[in-house]
């Protein structure tokens, strides 16, 4: 719902959620547990609502400027997000390609190990951010979680530990590459 002087946007909350909203911190609680987040902002303070009614959050501001419009979109996407991370989880899906040596790639606590990449002698790590789920399935790696940011920068963090620099990429095309992601 578009007008000049005003923008707001709605999110529906499915059963089985509860919303909880002190100022700009909003805990959104599910089936698959709960998540917090801040969305103050500094530069906008108050000029940004979150309201509750009933079974919609509604995210809206009334002042005209682009940015505080960007804000409320900004707002309203990451509390749909949230809703959506605790009713059915975010999962990312990763493919291990070699053609020079054989790769090995093992957990270990909150890091992943990729080993013998390009015959290297030390391992390359990436963290596994939040409580992000990481299962090895053959050459397969499948992240899931309730936390769309935290599944995505895990997902982004193994991709960026196996990236080749200085080689010829048509001739080196080793790495882990993201196949399948949320839309």
């Amino acid at each position: 719902m578009f007008t000049s002087d005003k923008m707001e946007r709605n999110v529906n909350v499915p059963e089985g959620v509860t919303i909880e909203i002190d100022r700009m911190k909003v805990t959104v609680k599910g089936p698959k547990g709960s998540l917090h987040k801040d969305f103050g902002s500094p530069l906008f303070g108050d000029m940004v609502r979150v309201e509750k009614n009933g079974q919609q959050i509604k995210v809206a501001t009334e002042g005209t400027k682009r940015k505080l419009k960007s804000e409320v979109g900004t707002v309203a996407a990451g509390i749909a997000n949230m809703v959506h991370g605790v009713t059915h989880g975010w999962k990312y899906k990763l493919k291990v390609v070699f053609l020079h040596f054989p790769v090995t790639v093992k957990i270990h606590g909150r890091e992943v190990l990729v080993s013998n990449f390009l015959g290297e002698k030390a391992p390359r790590k990436a963290e596994i951010v939040g409580e992000t789920k990481v299962e090895l399935a053959g050459d397969e790696i499948n992240i899931s979680g309730i936390d769309l940011e935290a599944a995505g920068q895990t997902a982004a963090n193994i991709e960026r530990a196996t990236r080749i620099i200085a080689r010829d990429r048509r001739v080196f095309m080793d790495g882990i590459f993201i196949t399948e992601k949320p839309e």
